[in-house]
């Protein structure tokens, strides 16, 4: 058997407000409404998909439980071109409505990064390892 990686997806507690994030705050091209039972869409050849909690656990008979606040459970990776862009998105994320978590740091390893969570908690990455 072989098995190919075609995405993520976020199990969202408000699609209105997840929707609107991911669109006007990091330029995804959603284009379904903001109550949309689901929201798939493809950013730079990756399947990203957003599905209502509730819709999920109706569609499997199930309950499920989810971290609150800023969780660690995962994070979305997102490389811009350099350190200097690294800066500048997390400064204009930021503003935009992303909650700051790392400034932008640069790391032993040779990468420029910093993080922001997004409404409902999830990390969001924005790296460069190009000087």
């Amino acid at each position: 058997m072989n098995m190919k990686l075609d995405g993520f997806g976020i199990l969202v507690k408000d699609m209105a407000v997840m929707v609107r994030f991911y669109r006007d705050v990091f330029g995804f091209e959603i284009k379904e409404a903001e109550d949309a039972d689901n929201v798939y869409l493809e950013k730079d050849g990756t399947l990203f998909l957003l599905y209502r909690r509730t819709d999920f656990e109706k569609m499997t008979g199930k309950t499920f439980s989810y971290a609150e606040g800023i969780n660690g459970h995962y994070e979305i990776a997102m490389s811009v071109e350099n350190f200097a862009a690294v800066d500048e998105a997390f400064a204009k994320v930021t503003k935009a409505g992303a909650r700051a978590v790392l400034e932008p740091t640069t790391e032993p390893w040779g990468q420029r990064t910093c993080y922001v969570a997004d409404p409902e908690g999830n990390l969001i990455e924005i790296g460069s390892f190009v000087k």
